[in-house]
């Protein structure tokens, strides 16, 4: 297994797929920084990831244990879909990471005032940061010394 550190760049983007899953790649990226110790700020097992994880009906620590070995994404993913506790036909897997790219901010009032507070110290001039992965794209591009 490459040691991925996260001290030193951001893992994937959540927009990239594996398998069609969203999510996932980034993820994988969080867990092995973890195993490795070099996760940063990021946490494997943090709320996004755990939609991925009820989604498909895997635990995060069998995960964990299972990427620890050392596979690739390709033998994660499959090591995934034989053992998802809730198997997902193909289209669904699409529109669940359609709406999970395309998704706006959580509504309640706590929530979003947690976001437009994060997003204002990121950037007080971007009015396209409309989404959670339009978020989490300039977090990981500003904190590793991008210009919002």
């Amino acid at each position: 297994m490459s040691t991925i550190d996260l001290t030193q760049r951001p893992p994937r983007s959540v927009r990239t797929r594996l398998g069609r899953y969203l999510i996932l790649p980034r993820m994988l990226d969080k867990c092995r920084a973890t195993i490795a110790g070099k996760n940063g700020e990021y946490h494997y097992n943090c709320p996004l990831d755990q939609y991925f994880l009820n989604f498909v009906g895997i635990d995060a620590e069998e995960l964990k244990n299972e990427v620890s070995t050392g596979k690739g994404d390709g033998e994660i993913l499959e090591w995934i879909e034989a053992n998802a506790k809730k198997p997902r036909e193909q289209w669904e897997i699409a529109q669940w990471s359609t709406f999970h790219e395309t998704r706006g901010i959580d509504s309640d009032a706590e929530t979003f005032g947690w976001y437009a507070e994060a997003i204002g110290k990121l950037t007080t001039t971007r009015e396209d940061i409309r989404g959670l992965a339009d978020f989490l794209d300039l977090d990981d591009y500003v904190s590793f010394g991008g210009k919002a």
